[in-house]
């Protein structure tokens, strides 16, 4: 085929190559990067250029008695952050992302600190897990003794720091890209030999 006959044939195409471009290709890309993202939940890790696995949880690092601990990291029984990921086609476009506010801070980690306020209900709660741990007989660096401190502490507001450590399931992917180029190819080689 010449160079004439090829721009003659896209020619003739153009309408359906336009049609593909604007309206079915946004679709099926939305939907593939979306199955593509999810599968990061149910694989546990990021894939990009390979699986890049998720640090572990706490509950997956405990004893394992627990309901929770049956659902690997960002996965719980309602499938909250996993079932937020949606696309939005446009015209020759598509957008993929979550409305859950909490999804940044796990696709890029984040060190929270808060200032909860010590309150009455709170020290007898730390009084029941000071001997719930072992009570009158723990050392001071122990778990129960960190208890007993909370309970005896004349502080009015504490602070906490809680580091959340980056477990990126959405953004740039190598595979994705890769499964792209090729829905786009396909579509528009199935327009020009039909």
């Amino acid at each position: 085929m010449t160079t004439q006959q090829f721009t003659a044939l896209v020619k003739a195409k153009e309408k359906e190559i336009r049609d593909a471009i604007h309206r079915r290709l946004p679709v099926k890309i939305g939907r593939m990067a979306t199955d593509h993202f999810q599968d990061n939940f149910r694989r546990g890790g990021y894939v990009d250029g390979g699986l890049r696995p998720w640090p572990i949880t706490r509950r997956q690092q405990a004893d394992g008695n627990s309901a929770n601990s049956q659902y690997g990291p960002l996965m719980s029984a309602r499938k909250n952050l996993y079932g937020s990921i949606r696309y939005v086609p446009g015209d020759a476009q598509v957008t993929v992302g979550t409305s859950v506010p909490y999804a940044a801070v796990h696709n890029q980690g984040a060190t929270i600190t808060s200032h909860p306020t010590v309150t009455p209900k709170m020290r007898r709660f730390a009084w029941a897990q000071f001997f719930k741990a072992g009570g009158k007989s723990a050392p001071a660096g122990s778990p129960a003794g960190l208890w007993k401190a909370l309970a005896l502490t004349k502080k009015e507001k504490l602070t906490v720091t809680s580091k959340i450590p980056k477990r990126q399931f959405i953004g740039p992917s190598q595979e994705l890209s890769q499964k792209v180029t090729q829905t786009v190819e396909s579509e528009i080689k199935n327009i020009l030999n039909s």
